[in-house]
């Protein structure tokens, strides 16, 4: 089934551009892609994981680096898994892809008890088998499809839940140390990416197939900043500025900051001018323009 054209509105339009404008902004901010880089974007088969690789493949043809991308699914043989749809899809868009086939289905439904949610532990079974296929297979970064709102709904599940002040990075080295894990979409935002998704028709697969919901303490955290957006427009881009200016002298993190150091701070100022000197700026190497300069609004 071909893609659905972009309508022609300035609004759609302005999605677009707004879209390839921020993800390129991201990887350039972050240091995503590098040149020579093999990118193995995870396709779950879902809005998110479409429209990452939709922008991936069209910053690959003005990038100023040169990279490979390789789509790969993971079918962990839930019940129902329509199994043709992602490699009719790739073939149709002329990208290299791999199906993993693993039966991981199996596994969560013996060891998670019947009533509990099974997105834990078959999350982690997936990222397992991606991530040693990726580190056989000659990939040099993995893409996932995190967004924006998964960011700071990630840093309230957090904070509420698990007593850290901790979200998901743009950019990270995975815990066995093999990979570099990329997230291009966390600038842009969940609406944008879900309507764009919607306009060009991709061929979606639902994460519902083995029966289990979603985690709820994550739906009820989409809920509380749904409602704080409806009351206060803008919330959300100001939490995740905030999440980009962090002030470790401002929080009692001890092993973030050396409280014990400002015990003799004031004895060993000498004058109140070397107390407000401004510091020098060292100098920086210019980033790499990866957004369309001819992006335009949005």
């Amino acid at each position: 089934m071909p893609l659905s054209p972009l309508p022609d509105s300035v609004n759609a339009r302005k999605r677009y551009k707004r879209l390839k404008r921020q993800t390129g902004q991201a990887i350039a901010d972050f240091s995503m892609i590098a040149d020579g880089d093999r990118v193995m974007v995870c396709m779950s088969g879902g809005k998110d994981s479409h429209v990452l690789l939709d922008l991936l493949l069209d910053l690959q043809q003005r990038a100023p680096v040169r990279f490979e991308l390789v789509a790969v699914n993971m079918d962990q043989k839930q019940p129902g898994f329509p199994e043709h749809v992602l490699p009719d899809y790739f073939r149709e868009r002329g990208v290299d892809w791999h199906i993993i086939e693993q039966d991981t289905y199996s596994t969560v439904v013996s060891v998670v008890p019947e009533g509990k949610t099974m997105c834990g532990l078959c999350s982690r079974l997936r990222r397992g088998a991606l991530y040693s296929w990726a580190a056989e297979n000659g990939v040099t970064k993995i893409a996932l499809g995190h967004h924006r709102d998964d960011i700071i709904e990630t840093f309230f599940l957090n904070l509420f839940h698990g007593g850290k002040l901790k979200a998901m990075p743009p950019k990270l080295r995975s815990d066995d140390g093999r990979n570099v894990v990329i997230r291009p979409l966390a600038y842009c935002s969940e609406a944008d990416i879900a309507k764009y998704a919607a306009e060009r028709g991709f061929p979606i697969i639902p994460c519902n197939l083995c029966g289990s919901q979603e985690n709820l303490q994550r739906q009820n955290i989409k809920a509380m900043l749904a409602e704080w957006e409806r009351a206060h427009p803008g919330r959300k881009e100001t939490i995740f500025a905030a999440l980009q200016h962090v002030a470790p002298s401002q929080l009692a993190d001890r092993a973030l900051f050396d409280f014990d150091a400002l015990a003799g701070a004031a004895a060993q100022a000498t004058t109140s001018a070397d107390n407000d000197a401004a510091p020098v700026p060292m100098p920086t190497a210019a980033p790499l323009h990866w957004h369309p300069r001819s992006a335009g609004g949005g």
